[in-house]
């Protein structure tokens, strides 16, 4: 009996012109998100920086983004009297820099600085576009990092608009200890000054280092050169049971009338 040949198609006729995939596109291999982060290429190269040395400075040209692989940051503004502000703390595992990506390039409206040793990927604006058209799986991973920033600034916004200075410096260490996150907590949080948290809270430096010894005496933190945040501060304050505002004025306040007055003008 005759064999009768089995005739296989190509690919493009089985789909026709208009349909199905391309031989570039069964031959293209899968797009590694964490290893295009974590290497150097066209458009990318790493970075270290030591503490208090700058990613970028409020008025460059916003022409890169920064994928902070180790290490911790701060995000700066400073206003036209020359007042600075904290406004955000990165983590190891976050962009930052991503208004480059604004369509129309412009200059930096912060600056970023490390607080710690750093180790990060720089990203021409070019190829972080590109790889966003291309690559689907790396546009998915940036959505959910910006959407993740977005809920973080509004927290922090309701933060400052209805919690007392006390409780948004409770907030802002347990953020830095990274209660919540994968991995659980790390013991210490990275070296901070009072002054930098008191720009983080919007209240003063006298503020802050009593709220610190107070929660030190509660046992809600253990301060000595670095601050190590118990677990006791996280459930105080979903709880709600940080201790009455201001039980007793930090030494130096004229009287409980006017340090309330402060006070209140400083929320």
């Amino acid at each position: 009996m005759l064999c009768r040949k089995r005739s296989i198609r190509h690919p493009k006729f089985l789909f026709g012109p208009e349909e199905g995939p391309s031989v570039v596109e069964l031959e293209k291999p899968e797009f590694d998100a964490a290893a295009f982060l974590a290497s150097v290429g066209l458009g990318r190269r790493i970075v270290q920086l030591a503490p208090k040395e700058a990613f970028f400075s409020q008025g460059d040209p916003a022409n890169s983004i920064f994928y902070l692989q180790t290490g911790r940051a701060k995000v700066t503004v400073v206003s036209t009297a020359g007042k600075e502000a904290t406004i955000t703390l990165v983590s190891s595992g976050e962009f930052v820099g991503e208004a480059a990506l604004a369509a129309v390039p412009g200059l930096r409206l912060s600056t970023a600085t490390a607080i710690t040793d750093c180790t990060a990927l720089k990203i021409g604006r070019g190829e972080m576009i590109r790889v966003m058209h291309e690559e689907h799986s790396f546009s998915e991973l940036l959505m959910k990092f910006l959407l993740q920033r977005s809920m973080r600034i509004q927290a922090d916004l309701v933060d400052q608009l209805f919690n007392s200075s006390e409780k948004r410096l409770a907030r802002i260490l347990l953020l830095m200890a990274e209660f919540g996150q994968p991995g659980g907590p790390e013991q210490y949080i990275p070296k901070i000054s009072q002054e930098t948290l008191a720009e983080m809270i919007g209240t003063t430096r006298s503020r802050v280092s009593f709220f610190m010894n107070r929660f030190r005496k509660l046992g809600f933190i253990e301060y000595n050169g670095r601050i190590k945040v118990h677990k006791s501060l996280l459930n105080a304050v979903l709880l709600d049971q940080l201790p009455e505002r201001n039980p007793e004025r930090p030494l130096g306040s004229a009287s409980p009338r006017s340090a309330s007055k402060a006070v209140s003008g400083l929320r």
